[in-house]
């Protein structure tokens, strides 16, 4: 049988892909939660196979039986590194729904299945590669340890947990978007430079011993010619220098609402990499310190990057479908990075608020390829990023984007040095749909509502030829009071939107419709705003078939309000629904329609005042007495309920006793 090019390869997953290739052993071992699929939507992938272009031997160990070390040494000792990422997720928003309980499928696993990776993965795999092999240095990556790597708050233990170089034992943690850094890395690991050296990286995170010194900051840590930024708070800079900023220490963090609110505030204003300071935040006697952001990758990086030989496909060794195969082998990354800034969304925090945008060469030769596939019957099922329509867009002024601390480029408005012209794009999708081979192009990333405004072109271009019958979007409320908790533009944008989609669809003769989006139990949002929007929608006529419950994700800045029950920003109380009463009235007024929804709805307007609501009259949202399916449901979910108290102790760590009292039982039940 003959052998594929090693550039046809997928990259090893076992010790006889390692021995096909003719290596005796690997630099890398990339330590993944997700099952291996090549495709650069995919950070194992990405970063395997940034390191495999720079020159080194890598091999990814997909989730591995993470109950002893064993699984661990199916490769050897990596000769630089063990790389650690518990994968596209965090894990326990993998693993666990807004109301705490386990998630029944998995999309990043082999046929769906759940309990492929364990729960923190991050900290459990780190541990085993040091079990292994003892010695070799350990970083961790991907969007867990990002989020993670200082003090956070975590939504499932209900508790502010340190930073994951405490809890991994990690020596590196690379946040946001890893490969100019992990490249580095290992550079530096092969000249023989020890990884406690390794303290002057762009885009990651160590820690200090009890009797290890802050490391003077470097120049080349900022971008050239960029002056270190006066500082915005009373006595902030309390390093060597005025580039390193002090967050309050996790002792304080821990406990104050107060502190944690003003660390998250300072976190994120030290994102913007051309001008981000170091951070440090003390734990115990130790101290943390993050390095200011990686710069964003230019075109032709942005280009190499996804130009990688690309398999696009699950490793041969799988025999069932994974279910995000299914969702992303035909899509194609344009861009990464945002510029929202929506503070309920991870994707600024980790991927940066720069747009590092794909030249139209390099996007089109990716359209090609899945032309040739087979498997795509000439359809490409999404051509975006983050967002759909970002493409090609940056601050006018390079000198103002150096000095620019904002945390969003178009909350509350969208900014006059923002370049929102969407030719480039829209000469892109023009193209794309026009190659051979190609039948039809959809664009299913989301759509900034806003920016889209600004261009009938793009909406045209949009509607006509790139939506098939729906289109999704995210309003995701109408109370201005909760769309500005969540640094989103007005109702009005929506409703612009949605009159400017409907009219150019019906140019088009096309009978298309939005899917619009929407959250519930975002902080911000009381009663009364939650049955603004389900008025709303029994105006417009949506009735929404899902509903997307807030879930706090670590280092945003909703979850900090979650918690703490204060602005960042003004440090005011905030209105927060944290009970489990609460959260189901909120989200049962965004399905009032359902029968089995009456009892909490009932209850929700009864709280608020509203029972004008309540009645046969065209206004009101539910009937005044409920159904026989309203009173099944409700049985139903108090069995469930009784099983649901016992898995939350055990998720903190604390399993009921058989000999627990009637009494503390019901202090439990009480206290949600």
């Amino acid at each position: 049988m003959s052998i594929p090019p090693t550039s046809q390869l997928p990259l090893p997953m076992s010790a006889a892909d390692v021995a096909r290739r003719g290596w005796e052993s690997v630099d890398v071992v990339l330590v993944s939660g997700d099952a291996y699929i090549d495709h650069p939507s995919f950070a194992a992938a990405l970063i395997g196979r940034t390191l495999e272009a720079a020159g080194w031997r890598v091999a990814i160990l997909a989730q591995p039986d993470w109950h002893s070390a064993e699984a661990f040494s199916v490769f050897g000792r990596p000769r630089l590194c063990f790389g650690v990422s518990a994968g596209n997720m965090d894990s326990m928003l993998n693993h666990y729904t807004a109301n705490r309980r386990p998630r029944s499928e998995d999309a990043y696993s082999p046929a769906g299945r759940a309990g492929l990776r364990p729960d923190r993965a991050t900290n459990v795999y780190a541990q085993r590669c040091r079990e292994a092999f003892p010695g070799v240095a350990v970083i961790a990556g991907g969007v867990e340890a990002s989020l993670r790597r200082l003090a956070h708050y975590d939504f499932w233990s209900d508790t502010v947990k340190p930073s994951a170089l405490v809890s991994s034992k990690a020596d590196l943690i690379v946040f946001g978007m890893g490969e100019r850094a992990i490249t580095e890395i290992a550079e530096r690991l092969d000249a023989g430079t020890p990884v406690g050296e390794l303290t002057d990286i762009r885009g990651t995170a160590y820690m200090l011993g009890k009797k290890q010194a802050l490391p003077a900051f470097s120049e080349g840590m900022l971008a050239d010619g960029t002056p270190h930024p006066e500082a915005p708070f009373p006595a902030e800079p309390d390093g060597p220098d005025a580039a390193t900023v002090s967050l309050p220490e996790f002792e304080a963090v821990k406990t104050d609402p107060r502190a944690f609110s003003i660390a998250t505030r300072l976190i994120h204003r030290e994102t913007n990499p051309f001008n981000a300071r170091r951070l440090v935040q003390r734990h115990g006697d130790r101290t943390v310190v993050q390095n200011p952001p990686a710069l964003p990758l230019n075109e032709a990086e942005m280009d190499a990057t996804y130009g990688h030989p690309f398999t696009r496909r699950r490793h041969p060794s799988y025999k069932e479908r994974i279910p995000a195969e299914d969702m992303i082998a035909q899509s194609i990354t344009i861009m990464r990075g945002c510029f929202g800034g929506c503070s309920f969304c991870s994707i600024t925090t980790h991927q940066g608020r720069v747009i590092q945008s794909r030249s139209k060469r390099s996007v089109l030769e990716e359209v090609d390829k899945v032309a040739a596939d087979e498997r795509s019957k000439g359809v490409v099922s999404d051509i975006g990023g983050p967002t759909a329509n970002m493409y090609g867009m940056r601050c006018k002024s390079p000198e103002i984007e150096s000095k620019c601390r904002r945390l969003s480029c178009v909350f509350p408005s969208i900014c006059k040095q923002l370049e929102t012209n969407h030719a480039p794009l829209v000469e892109l999708m023009r193209e794309a749909r026009e190659r051979p081979g190609i039948r039809r192009v959809h664009v299913a990333s989301g759509v900034r509502m806003d920016l889209a405004n600004r261009s009938p072109e793009y909406l045209r271009e949009l509607s006509t030829h790139h939506v098939s019958g729906h289109l999704k979007v995210a309003p995701e409320h109408v109370s201005e009071r909760v769309l500005k908790a969540m640094k989103k533009p007005p109702q009005k944008s929506f409703e612009l939107f949605a009159e400017q989609f409907e009219a150019v669809s019906h140019e088009a003769g096309k009978e298309q419709y939005l899917v619009p989006y929407f959250i519930a139990g975002h902080p911000g949002s009381a009663l009364e705003d939650m049955i603004e929007l389900a008025v709303f929608l029994k105006g417009a006529g949506y009735r929404p078939r899902q509903v997307q419950d807030f879930i706090p994700a670590p280092m945003d800045l909703a979850s900090s309000v979650y918690w703490t029950g204060l602005d960042p920003h003004t440090l005011q109380p905030t209105p927060v629904a944290r009970k489990l009463k609460d959260r189901r009235m909120q989200r049962a007024l965004m399905q009032f329609f359902k029968p089995e929804n009456w009892f909490e709805v009932s209850q929700a307007l009864k709280s608020a005042g509203r029972e004008d609501l309540i009645g046969h009259g065209p206004q009101c949202l539910i009937k005044p007495t409920p159904t026989p399916e309203a009173v099944d449901a409700r049985a139903n979910r108090r069995a469930a309920d009784a099983d649901r108290y016992v898995h939350e102790q055990e998720l903190l760590g604390t399993p009921p006793k058989a000999h627990q009292s009637v009494k503390r039982r019901r202090q439990t039940r009480k206290r949600d």
